[in-house]
């Protein structure tokens, strides 16, 4: 499984090599999501590439769901999840564009958008979070290097704002989780992809280019 994750953040990860590998090998006998084969799929470019992270916490419970970027699902979902469906609404009315044909956010990490959960797995026979065997360490150490190398932080909700204090402030951009039970008290019209781009384009950088066609 290791060979999916590229060198450059094998080199990051190596101080807890060992967790790693435990981790491994517990979720290889498990009945896990996403497929083992898409587990680290956010570490599959060069920690070089992602000049944005959006933060998120656990895959989507449901079989088939989660392809191992943070809110994001496999193009064959038919019903997207509450979440994601708010994400879009924001994303339509912020850039403009239309509202995109599924729910696979891949196109976002190919243009320099880490989709990171801070728990790489979840249990789906009894639905539990995998953070506490280990995922933490490592998405932790995965946050310390973006921040170090300027990346922006998308903060959606506490747990993504308390991750991402890593982040200095002016390369954080909060406001509550997209998720049904908070949207309407801050997410809707945050502007969090225009606002992405105006900070970039104030460092000189290049824009992310946000559209899923």
């Amino acid at each position: 499984m290791l060979e999916q994750i590229d060198s450059s953040w094998l080199s990051i990860f190596a101080p807890h090599q060992a967790k790693l590998e435990s981790i491994t090998e517990q979720i290889s006998s498990e009945a896990i999501t996403p497929t083992l084969d898409k587990v680290f799929k956010v570490f599959s470019n060069p920690v070089s590439h992602y000049r944005v992270v959006i933060v998120g916490q656990d895959p989507y419970p449901t079989p088939g769901y989660a392809n191992g970027l943070a809110f994001s699902v496999d193009p064959t979902v038919i019903k997207l999840p509450a979440s994601l469906r708010n994400i879009f609404a924001e994303y339509c009315a912020d850039t403009g564009f239309g509202q995109p044909k599924n729910g696979d956010l891949t196109r976002w990490s190919q243009n320099g958008v880490a989709l990171l959960n801070s728990s790489l797995t979840l249990n789906l026979e009894n639905k539990q979070s995998h953070l506490a065997i280990g995922w933490n360490e490592i998405t932790s150490l995965a946050l310390k290097a973006l921040a170090l190398q300027g990346s922006i932080a998308i903060l959606w909700g506490n747990h993504a704002q308390r991750i991402g204090s890593v982040f200095e402030e002016r390369s954080r951009i909060q406001s509550v989780h997209p998720s049904p039970l908070s949207a309407y008290r801050g997410f809707f019209g945050s502007k969090p992809f225009t606002r992405c781009n105006e900070i970039l384009a104030a460092r000189g950088q290049a824009l992310i280019d946000w559209n899923l066609g």
